[in-house]
């Protein structure tokens, strides 16, 4: 599986492994880098049968098949603990994680993610299916970008998202992944066991997110033990690409409360 490594190396520096959405890139987390890399181990990664980690997955193909991937990767660089970020599908990862191996994951970060099926998502996937199956890559990638920005920043950024969508569309990924990564997510389901899940846990999310609806986090970080709510107003479901800035701030203020005091987050809304 394709990884990279980025920013403080030190063997005492703390590690943070980021998880992408259903694209499952790497460099979907190229925003948080620099406000990031000075005092943490970053690890980015190329979800398994995407980008530049080409592989057949299995039928059927689950969340747990995913996070089974990250297990591997850590243990194939002797990572032992580590602050988990994952976005959207990335979330369910860590989630999956934190309570199949609690012990290796010091805090998690949910961003716009969720933990059982809900109709509106599952209804803007099965559109996205449709036209996956019925329309030019080109259609597909447009209503992608429908669901991931504001319409805004939409408005202010159509010559690079015209490029970005030429980019992906001559390097589009296997259409049978695809599927199988989003019928992975759309069945799953752990919402009875987030009760038993204590890990450290900020969740982030959007009240503009037109994919996942904002109430799905605030269930989340109701049901987690120990989570912390941060609700934007604006942003999209990608908000650590649109609003970069202020999720970074939210991120970094979470992560360093591990590093300069032993206390724990209490429950919050922001």
């Amino acid at each position: 599986m394709y990884y990279e490594i980025h920013g403080n190396t030190a063997e005492q520096a703390p590690t943070l492994v980021f998880s992408a959405g259903l694209g499952g890139s790497a460099n979907f987390w190229q925003p948080q880098l620099a406000a990031l890399k000075d005092d943490y181990r970053i690890i980015l990664y190329d979800h398994k049968g995407t980008g530049r980690s080409p592989a057949p997955l299995p039928s059927p193909y689950s969340i747990e098949h995913m996070r089974d991937e990250v297990v591997t990767l850590l243990e194939k660089l002797a990572v032992t603990t580590c602050h988990f970020v994952g976005h959207a599908l990335g979330g369910l990862v860590g989630l999956s994680l934190a309570k199949h191996a609690e012990q290796r994951v010091l805090s998690l970060t949910l961003i716009n993610a969720w933990s059982a099926p809900n109709p509106h998502t599952l209804r803007c996937f099965d559109i996205r299916k449709a036209i996956l199956a019925n329309c030019p890559k080109a259609t597909f990638l447009q209503m992608q970008a429908l669901l991931l920005y504001p319409p805004d920043w939409i408005a202010h950024h159509a010559e690079q998202l015209k490029q970005e969508e030429s980019h992906l569309a001559a390097h589009f990924p296997d259409e049978d992944n695809l599927l199988a990564r989003i019928g992975a997510l759309s069945q799953f389901d752990m919402h009875a066991q987030l009760p038993a899940i204590h890990t450290p846990t900020l969740v982030l999310a959007n009240k503009d997110d037109m994919l996942v609806p904002w109430y799905c986090s605030a269930l989340l970080a109701d049901a987690l033990p120990n989570a912390n709510l941060s609700l934007l107003d604006y942003g999209g479901h990608a908000s650590t690409v649109t609003v970069a800035d202020q999720c970074n701030t939210v991120l970094k203020a979470h992560l360093d409360k591990f590093h300069h005091n032993d206390k724990a987050p209490d429950k919050e809304l922001s």
